[in-house]
């Protein structure tokens, strides 16, 4: 029997200003979205947990995500947000390492006007930081940042990182160029998985197939292997596209072919082995 893990999911108390990048085209998810919004769709898809990740750039989201984790057995781990950058960074890490659900953390890295920014000797002194306390690293860039990625895993070996969403490949465009380069390059790294994440987002929201995820799935399983790919649905973000059960039913159908053990990775094994769940 596979525990199924859902490894990428948000939750947020709307706020307009500090979501502003929740734009109108988004206005499905313009508002709270919270654990027992999230509980019933895992219940009925036999997921078994998920993994909430960090939408704010704060250490109260950490306190936030940490209360709802507390509260709700389902959610088994958090992947929060602290500054890197800090002087103190040593001391921040100590301070989360007592509590057991906070996993790791993440940097919105696809945001930054610096593109190359995890690549500055202040942000790799905090990645450096973060074996020591046994935390793992979500990143999240932009395909023109795979490049600058694929530096930063080469230079942490024995650090666990995980890719999410694919870097967010052009879907819509049906664009493989480049970006399946750099994925194979950074997929060259094994201390590196990947998320199979936030796809319906990258695509023609109102009028995507199933068939369009196939190039970018067919190059990230290739290039990973089966035993560093997780699903993560991206809740609530892929409401905006279609929402779960169809985002859910690619990933089915797309795994149909696999063996028993390389889906049972997939929907839940990988994760509970990366995060220590």
């Amino acid at each position: 029997m596979t525990t199924k893990i859902d490894s990428h999911q948000h939750f947020w108390q709307f706020d307009p200003v500090r979501d502003s990048w929740i734009t109108d085209d988004m206005a499905v998810i313009r508002r709270d979205c919270l654990p027992p919004d999230l509980a019933p769709l895992l219940q009925r898809h036999g997921f078994a947990g998920s993994v909430v990740v960090q939408s704010d750039q704060t250490e109260a989201e950490n306190e936030f995500q940490l209360r709802n984790a507390a509260a709700h057995d389902f959610i088994k781990g958090v992947v929060g947000w602290v500054d890197l950058r800090a002087a103190n960074i040593t001391e921040r890490l100590a301070h989360y390492q007592q509590f057991d659900k906070l996993k790791g953390f993440r940097h919105v890295l696809q945001g930054e006007t610096d593109r190359a920014l995890m690549l500055t000797p202040e942000f790799k002194r905090g990645i450096g930081a973060l074996r020591e306390f046994g935390f793992t690293y979500d990143i999240l860039i932009f395909p023109d940042q795979l490049r600058f990625a694929a530096e930063l895993v080469a230079s942490f070996p024995d650090q666990p990182f995980v890719l999410d969403h694919l870097a967010k490949p052009y879907i819509k465009d049906q664009k493989l160029e480049g970006w399946e380069q750099d994925i194979r390059a950074l997929a060259a790294h094994k201390n590196v998985l990947c998320k199979v994440s936030g796809m319906v987002t990258e695509a023609d929201w109102q009028h995507w197939q199933p068939a369009d995820f196939r190039p970018y799935l067919d190059v990230v399983f290739e290039a990973f292997g089966a035993n560093r790919v997780m699903f993560g649905s991206d809740w609530p973000v892929c409401e905006v596209a279609g929402g779960y059960d169809r985002m859910l039913g690619v990933a089915h159908d797309y795994l149909a072919s696999f063996s028993a053990t390389e889906q049972a990775l997939f929907w839940g094994g990988n994760a509970t082995t990366f995060y220590k769940l």
